[in-house]
């Protein structure tokens, strides 16, 4: 019987946000131009490959990192890193300056080595991970610094997230027993706990009154966010008075919250190849990149790792 496909899942915009911030800027290419989010991000792709095994490995994208339909149902949504408003137009994320010009060097990079770069307008990263997930066959890695994507924990499935815990350089990995221990709550339970407890990096406002472990014991009262609610509306319930009055006041917002926190898993994706590569699809081009970039042992460790 053949061994089921082994998938890696790559949460691209925060590993190299975590790969910027992780390694120095002294790392340069010849010209002077910062590299360190480029040449970090290589390093943790070629660990990952090399510890890890995966026969798939995708590269998601945020082709929209705020998308309309979500700012239309809560328009705190990440508000607060919006850089500048384009009337018209798609607002501009607030990202480092130097940084910025590393992205499509990232991008030209990834497509030489033939690593699978994946982002679809209208969604962010995490709906394509959700998608994938969803449509996976066999076990799920998912690498991210973003505990959104909790959520999609699933044992059963053998989904986990490997969560980089300092930098790059260190992974917890999350499975059922983690979340349960950690948040009280398992993946499925993680989204409606994260609506009620709010977050402020994405601006989620949640439920004022309503934290963490008053949410995870009210989530396993009840079991979900509907009975939550219905037990919220029922007098003869235990649900504590102010817990009540708090849980009335939020209902406009609890009733948009679910489809803006969870990550969506019916993205119309296009079509790819998501295999592993073992030699550059365009070595030419990745020569030139690494000349003009001075990608350097970077670039010949994730060669080396993939080769492997």
């Amino acid at each position: 019987m053949t061994r089921p496909k082994k998938c890696l899942l790559l949460d691209t915009a925060s590993l190299y946000f975590r790969a910027y911030f992780g390694v120095p800027d002294s790392v340069r290419a010849p010209d002077g131009s910062p590299v360190n989010a480029v040449r970090g991000l290589l390093d943790f792709i070629a660990r990952l490959v090399h510890d890890h095994h995966p026969d798939d490995l995708v590269a998601c994208m945020d082709a929209d990192w705020r998308p309309a339909w979500r700012v239309e149902l809560i328009p705190t949504y990440k508000a607060h890193r919006v850089a500048e408003e384009k009337p018209g137009g798609p607002d501009t994320e607030e990202v480092p300056d130097t940084l910025s010009p590393q992205v499509p060097v990232i991008e030209e990079v990834l497509d030489a080595l033939g690593i699978a770069r994946v982002g679809v307008p209208r969604y962010e990263a995490d709906d394509v991970i959700g998608t994938l997930t969803a449509r996976a066959r066999g076990p799920v890695d998912i690498v991210t610094g973003d505990r959104d994507l909790y959520q999609l924990v699933d044992d059963a499935r053998g989904v986990r997230v490997l969560y980089p815990v300092k930098g790059v350089g260190t992974l917890q990995l999350v499975d059922e027993a983690v979340l349960r221990a950690k948040y009280g709550v398992g993946g499925a339970g993680y989204a409606e706990l994260a609506l009620l407890r709010g977050d402020p990096s994405d601006g989620l406002p949640g439920v004022p009154g309503i934290g963490e472990k008053t949410a995870a014991k009210l989530l396993a009262a009840y079991g979900d966010l509907a009975g939550i609610m219905a037990a919220a509306g029922d007098p003869a319930s235990k649900i504590t008075p102010a817990q009540r009055r708090r849980l009335q006041e939020a209902r406009e917002y609890l009733a948009v919250a679910p489809k803006v926190v969870r990550v969506a898993s019916d993205v119309p994706l296009p079509a790819f190849d998501p295999a592993l590569p073992r030699a550059p699809r365009d070595p030419a081009a990745l020569d030139r990149l690494a000349e003009r970039w001075g990608l350097g042992g970077s670039l010949q460790r994730l060669l080396a790792a993939l080769e492997g």
